[in-house]
């Protein structure tokens, strides 16, 4: 082999080694949880919701797509006939379909049916004759309650920095946020809690993996945070009372989304002799949308930290060994 080949050979292992090393990198990052979208793959820019008309048998129709990545170019799409959900979907119907992304293009196929051609944050929808039906715009939608402000008379637990005082080896993160794995100092009986959290973007994981943790009310009783974008909505997903109550709808936004908890909360009941006498109740609110109206739930969740009695608890958040970041929470006791 000539001097010249070998220095050819030489630069295309050594570029085929650093294109592997940064493969390698954002799947581990992606493992890890990513929480700065600067630093997130290829696939974190095809992934979120997808809104638009579509001509369905002459008539313009309202749809709904969630996209989902799933790590190494592979994605789910979820449609929902009717819009969102929250904005239009019925509850009831989807049609999903897995695809690989080819450069910069992904095409979704559902069968017989309609295929979707995503591209440059839009999504065609085609005939199999290839017929636009439409096309659907990448949407970012924020939370009604997004960034409230605390009433006069809230108790502020986290609205910046100097407030992680009010927190039990309460962390902040370099970006001025509350990190999991901390309760309040304060304890509370009835009250209504807002909270706002950020969850990690983790392609490769899945199921409770996927950028897990929870909010306990009293330290007892929980509500799950957890990356169930574009799934079902089951009691161990985000917005379910783990193991009680599935929500009414799942209104989880894609992970590097601010995201809203708004938890009206009813403690049990005890007598004198400490016996109890009515359960702990709970109605929640995510991103806006009721999805638990008045449950009652008949005992701590499980992992619960606390055990159940008459006294207060703290507002208790989750460390389930993934990144998420938390912001403007805040208590107003009834």
């Amino acid at each position: 082999m000539s001097d010249r080949s070998r220095r050819l050979l030489t630069r295309v292992c050594t570029t085929a080694c650093l294109v592997g090393l940064l493969s390698l990198q954002a799947q581990a990052a992606g493992k890890d949880g990513v929480l700065d979208p600067q630093k997130a793959d290829e696939d974190f820019a095809y992934q979120g919701e997808y809104s638009g008309r579509i001509t369905e048998d002459g008539s313009k129709v309202k749809l709904g797509v969630q996209v989902i990545a799933l790590g190494d170019g592979k994605f789910r799409a979820v449609g929902y006939p009717g819009g969102l959900p929250g904005e239009g979907w019925d509850g009831e119907n989807t049609v999903t379909s897995e695809a690989t992304r080819n450069g910069h293009s992904i095409v979704f196929i559902q069968g017989d049916g309609p295929k979707g051609v995503l591209t440059k944050g839009k999504l065609r929808i085609e005939t199999n004759d290839g017929s636009v039906m439409g096309t659907l715009k990448k949407v970012h939608r924020n939370s009604v309650t997004l960034g409230e402000k605390p009433p006069k008379g809230a108790i502020v637990l986290y609205g910046g920095e100097d407030d992680v005082k009010n927190w039990k080896n309460g962390k902040v993160s370099e970006d001025g946020w509350l990190q999991q794995g901390t309760q309040s100092k304060q304890t509370f009986q009835d009250h209504t809690l807002h909270l706002e959290f950020y969850l990690s973007y983790m392609p490769h994981a899945r199921g409770q993996a996927r950028s897990n943790s929870g909010c306990y009310l009293q330290g007892r009783y929980e509500v799950q945070i957890l990356d169930s974008f574009g799934l079902s909505g089951e009691n161990n997903e985000c917005g379910g009372i783990y193991t009680v109550s599935q929500p009414r709808i799942n209104m989880c936004y894609p992970p590097l989304t601010w995201q809203t908890y708004d938890i009206d909360f009813t403690a049990p009941k005890f007598d004198s002799t400490g016996k109890k006498t009515a359960n702990a109740r709970m109605t929640v609110r995510h991103n806006g949308v009721l999805i638990q109206n008045d449950v009652e739930i008949p005992g701590p969740t499980r992992a619960a930290p606390n055990k159940e009695d008459a006294n207060g608890g703290p507002v208790f958040i989750q460390n389930h060994g993934n990144p998420l970041r938390f912001r403007n929470v805040w208590v107003i006791e009834k």
